[in-house]
């Protein structure tokens, strides 16, 4: 197979032959002379452009339509139009019905979304190969169909999924408005930067139905549109496809590129908030360039070497010596400016003031010792190595050439940079840090603890002013909705061809003779290579002692820092240079250690490996940090909604009196009585080759694998005793749990019980069926109530998920603080319904198509490719399972289903609520359940 990710540019400007509307625009070959991705570039006299990239290795299909359209083409009082416009995308067309879009794609096997940031919208699918037609199909269809579908009804529903999305990531998170702050204070008034891509609640009230229709008509016409397909497709396929749809569209609106100078700022700009926090916050911005720039590459590698990581001057300044919990830069351009961040969460007792004089020293220590040759190096080291592994999956490559050709009308620009990048300069770092970091102005936030002002770097000296401001040109008027004109039948849904063939990867193992087990596959799609190694043991090995709890995520944090041979600074430096990456963490059933390499350098990520593995420092300052930063992030989660429920959900789930009661980080009390000897031991008694999997994936044989593998048998140890689970408490009747989070606006829900383990063939396959249509998809029952015909949600599901020691049921959502109980009521009547009344006809159907076509896009890139395998190895499994899975859902019926929903979907529930007691409670109370007041710890409250 030649690797798809050699080529080189080729342009022609002849018309392809046959199709004498779409105007060949250029043609991108492979060649060993470059990392790129071929393609063919055309344009349609509407002006849609149109690229094809052709993949033939694996049955997979992924479609994009990139609007060059975000929240920069807003209007001040106008805001989050763009995002708005994103969600209404997907509520039907004229030929789409309500909430079709989701069910159509994912009967058909395949996953979607959409996405808006400041400058761009996309739509997206990935399908089995023989869905094309279909996927072209719905994207024309809300290109040149939308607006007469457009009603009140769903406009006022999604403008509260809107508002509940932002309640949800913005407002009811714990430094979520950091981001509005400093973009309203960065930027002058009326700067299409100045408000966030979400919008302001108050503007989404503003508007009407009518507002959003003009802005569809002035941004959404082909000319401003790209449409990327890429995947096991020919390139005359998907242009025939293309003229057909999207063809008859009418241009619309031109659109002019925007340009904007700059952001100056005359002094630093101090602002602060209040928020629900533990730990005050910091953030520096400096103005920098937008995206493309010349300069863009230097600020990276700049930001890289003042905070990218541990061998980052604000690991050294701020975070080893325990003054920051955290501390980062980052360098980030949009299309019409960039932004140069610092960031850092002070460390208790420690004041924003002095971390905000360290941060400035620490910029300035660039100048005072300079730039080395290593440290630029490094970081095109690591550029290089993202760039190749961007390239594993058709959805990135296609993302890649969309993006590419959006902002700077060239899908092969990842070549310029790739070349740019690797030719940066030392002197090139220096010189953007004289540009603009020396001697320039910053915003300066603060984000501190409720009615802690005193708690503030500085005080305020900026507020927003609309002096200056002057309104941009009417875009709207004379607006006019064009529709095509067609001479096939738009409303007759493709019909799909055969289903693709899937071939399951070809699977190698062995045992070592101290017990570890090995398995692998071979893909040299990229030359890279993926490594998991999984020792089971994690958070349930801590049942032996619970009194000692988190101490796996501890002894797997030690992991991460310095060895016998290297500091952790050292190490970190070596994996950079190398392009590799090592990362060792604990979850609930293992201790994971997760490789990443290309090929070239692998022999090299082993031996570091194997250092960071087995012949850890454990050093006393790094444990006496790495257990503060422990005890400061369970602190921190006491602010969180989300970890709260998650919390106090487990422990009434699983009791007191086991591990799984208790979160994987531990409990204050817990992770202070652990010692660096009680690590140590931890160590010795986890880490062992009996309980073992590793698995290996990429351009690699099973010959040369075991070959750079082979120093692994000498590694002994007999396997881990893991301890049973205690007996759950039982559920005797449902009854609502209610954690107060004080002026909350929005409330957690969670409802389950304890269910199955996990088996590939069994029952917890045949419930993952049943539940499937209930709310395992997103046009299952639950969601399209709570969130598509109540607006009360984000998003809400269900479940059956489950391990090989325990397994949970749980609905579970963020709602609208004023309808908690409502939503409530409304989870209940769907599981209880369904329960009764079991699985129709059309839903299983639907779960039969939906499921039965997944298999296509389940094996494509090698992180998928090691979940499959480590699967098969951890439980036993044939490797033919998801073969057999189909065979029992090809042959399973309604009345099994029904059978089954009724065993596996209990009468008796735990429901626990994280929300604004003194809105909720009231409504809670009247809903005839038991209520029980709970402490954020999962304690009664008397």
């Amino acid at each position: 197979m030649q690797r798809k990710w050699l080529l080189a540019a080729v342009l022609s400007t002849a018309v392809l032959s046959g199709f004498s509307q779409a105007k060949l625009i250029e043609k991108v070959q492979r060649s060993p002379k470059s990392i790129n991705i071929p393609y063919e570039k055309y344009v349609l006299p509407n002006g849609l452009t149109v690229i094809v990239h052709e993949d033939h290795s694996d049955p997979i299909v992924h479609v994009d339509v990139t609007y060059h359209v975000g929240s920069a083409r807003e209007e001040i009082g106008k805001s989050g139009f763009a995002h708005f416009f994103e969600h209404m995308m997907f509520q039907g067309s004229d030929h789409i019905a309500d909430d079709e879009h989701f069910k159509i794609v994912s009967e058909s096997g395949g996953t979607l979304n959409g996405t808006t940031n400041r400058d761009r919208t996309n739509y997206f699918e990935t399908l089995p190969a023989n869905q094309l037609e279909t996927a072209i199909w719905l994207e024309a269809d809300r290109m040149g169909f939308l607006l007469d579908a457009v009603t009140q009804t769903k406009f006022e529903n999604q403008r509260e999924t809107v508002k509940n999305e932002r309640g949800q990531n913005y407002d009811n998170r714990p430094y979520g408005l950091a981001s509005e702050y400093l973009s309203k204070t960065l930027y002058p008034y009326g700067h299409p930067y100045s408000w966030l891509t979400i919008g302001y609640i108050e503007d989404l009230n503003r508007v009407n139905v009518g507002d959003l229709k003009n802005f569809f008509l002035r941004w959404y016409g082909p000319n401003n549109a790209t449409l990327t397909v890429g995947g096991d497709v020919t390139t005359a396929q998907v242009l025939k496809l293309a003229e057909k749809y999207f063809g008859p569209i009418p241009k619309g609106p031109s659109v002019e590129k925007m340009t904007l100078p700059a952001p100056v700022l005359p002094q630093d700009r101090y602002v602060h908030y209040e928020d629900n926090v533990k730990f005050p916050m910091i953030q520096m911005v400096y103005p920098a360039v937008p995206s493309g720039s010349k300069d863009e590459a230097a600020l990276d590698c700049l930001a890289d070497i003042i905070g990218g990581g541990k061998y980052g001057i604000l690991y050294k300044n701020l975070v080893k010596p325990q003054k920051s919990l955290n501390a980062a830069s980052y360098n980030s351009a949009s299309e019409l400016a960039g932004e140069f961040t610092l960031t850092a969460t002070a460390s208790p007792g420690v004041s924003l003031s002095s971390i905000e004089t360290i941060l400035r020293e620490s910029i300035k220590e660039v100048e005072t010792r300079g730039i080395s040759d290593e440290e630029v190096s490094r970081f095109k080291s690591a550029y290089e190595a993202a760039t190749i592994t961007s390239l594993t999956s058709v959805a990135g490559k296609v993302s890649q050439l969309a993006l590419n050709q959006t902002f700077y009308g060239n899908p092969n620009r990842i070549t310029e940079d790739l070349k740019e990048y690797t030719s940066l300069t030392k002197e090139d770092v220096m010189r953007v840090y004289n540009t603009y970091i020396k001697g320039k102005h910053a915003v300066i936030l603060s984000v501190v603890q409720k009615g802690k002002h005193e708690q503030i770097a500085a005080d305020d000296n900026y507020r927003t002013t609309d002096a200056g401001y002057v309104a941009g040109k009417d875009e709207y008027s004379g607006l006019k909705y064009n529709k095509a004109k067609d001479s096939f039948d738009r409303g007759s849904r493709p019909v799909a061809g055969a289903a693709p063939v899937v071939k399951i990867p070809a699977i190698w193992t062995e045992t070592f003779p101290n017990g570890m087990k090995v398995a692998g596959t071979m893909t040299n799609e990229v030359p890279t290579v993926s490594i998991s190694l999984t020792i089971e043991g994690g958070h349930r090995l801590e049942a032996a002692d619970p009194s000692k709890a988190g101490i796996a995520s501890l002894m797997a944090g030690m992991l991460n820092e310095s060895t016998e041979k290297y500091t952790g600074e050292q190490m970190s430096t070596e994996l950079e240079k190398l392009g590799s990456r090592i990362r060792i963490y604990a979850d609930n059933d293992n201790l994971n250690i997760s490789i990443e390499s290309l090929t070239k350098n692998l022999d090299k990520t082993l031996a570091l490996a194997q250092e960071k593995i087995f012949h850890p420092k454990f050093a006393e300052d790094e444990f006496n940090r790495l257990k503060n930063q422990q005890l400061k992030g369970i602190e921190n989660q006491s602010t969180q909604a989300v970890t709260i429920a998650n919390n106090v959900y487990a422990k009434l789930l699983y009791g007191t009196d086991n591990i799984m009661a208790v979160p994987a980080s531990g409990t204050d009390a817990t992770v202070k009585s652990i010692t660096l000897e009680d690590v140590k031991a931890f160590y010795k008694k986890s880490l062992t080759p009996a309980s073992a999997i590793l698995v290996i994936v990429g351009d690699i044989s099973q010959k040369d694998a075991l070959a750079k593998l082979a120093p692994l048998k000498v590694w002994n140890g007999a396997p881990v005793m893991m301890s049973k689970d205690r007996p759950y408490p039982a559920i005797t009747k449902t009854t609502i749990y209610v954690v107060d989070k004080e002026n909350a606006p929005q409330s957690e829900i969670r409802i389950g019980y304890p269910s199955l383990t996990y088996d590939g063939l069994g029952d917890y396959y045949r419930a993952y069926l049943v539940n499937y249509p209930l709310g395992g998809a997103f046009s299952s029952r639950i969601n399209l109530n709570l969130r598509e015909d109540k607006g009360w949600t984000y998003g809400a599901r269900s479940g059956f998920s489950g391990g090989k020691y325990s397994g949970t049921f749980t609905a579970s959502a963020g709602v609208k603080g004023n309808a908690t109980d409502s939503s409530l009521v409304e989870f209940l009547k769907e599981i209880n319904g369904y329960r009764s009344s079991g699985i129709t006809d059309a839903e299983l159907a639907f779960t039969r198509n939906s499921i039965g076509q997944q298999d296509a896009r389940n094996y494509e890139t090698p992180g998928q490719k090691a979940g499959f395998i480590r699967r098969i190895v951890e439980y036993g499994l044939p490797t033919d399972y998801t073969t057999r899975q189909n065979d029992i859902l090809a042959k399973i019926s309604k009345s099994d289903l029904d059978q089954i929903a009724k065993q596996q979907l209990k009468d008796n529930m735990v429901i626990v609520i994280v929300g604004d007691k003194k809105s909720i409670l009231p409504g809670l109370q009247k809903l005839g359940y038991p209520v029980v007041e709970l402490a954020k710890d999962g304690t009664v409250i008397n």
